[in-house]
């Protein structure tokens, strides 16, 4: 249903809008036409968040594998009755990913899925390992610096990941592979 604006001030006013707008778009013209376009534009990071574990959830499913809610917020899925947390990131502008919001929770893997306007990545990665990682520094905690001890975060770039994640994924095959590898291991 469109609705006619009769009001010339008001048809003035979006016309400037409409002109402003290219100079706020910046770096989003390369999602255009982009697959995952409508996940890129959700506004808010916990409903953001809350479509990366329902885009795996679905996902996993479509590949085979049984998939149901967590039955408390440790995790976010069951995936073939491994606990599993989902960590999602839309490219960055400076080409990488950012998963965010890494904690020591009850879950046994954690799948970071990077999506990217015309290409996406999966690592799924044991806790055990993440945890180590961040006692080692290669990963990062994200708040309160080098002290800070709740949360952490993972950047990667795509096309030049570190060697100590190579074996955990990359490409989405490569992610899934490994996803239903240690789901069958655990």
């Amino acid at each position: 249903m469109t609705t006619q604006i009769y009001d010339s001030e008001f048809r003035r006013l979006a016309a400037v809008v409409n002109n402003l707008s290219s100079r706020y778009r910046q770096g989003n013209d390369q999602w255009a036409g982009s697959p995952f376009e409508r996940l890129k534009s959700i506004p808010s990071s916990r409903t953001r968040g809350k479509a990366f574990e329902d885009l795996l959830a679905e996902w996993c499913a479509a590949c085979g594998l049984t998939v149901a809610p967590s039955p408390d917020s440790d995790a976010d899925r069951i995936v073939s009755g491994v606990r599993v947390e989902v960590k999602g990131s839309t490219l960055w502008q400076n080409g990488g990913y950012k998963f965010q919001q890494i904690r020591d929770q009850n879950y046994s893997i954690i799948v970071c899925l990077g999506i990217s306007p015309f290409d996406a990545h999966c690592w799924a990665i044991p806790k055990a390992t993440v945890m180590q990682w961040w006692r080692d520094g290669k990963i990062s905690s994200q708040h309160g610096g080098a002290g800070g001890s709740d949360t952490a975060w993972l950047s990667v770039n795509p096309s030049a990941a570190p060697d100590w994640l190579q074996p955990y994924g990359g490409t989405l095959s490569a992610g899934l592979a490994q996803l239903q590898t240690l789901t069958r291991r655990i």
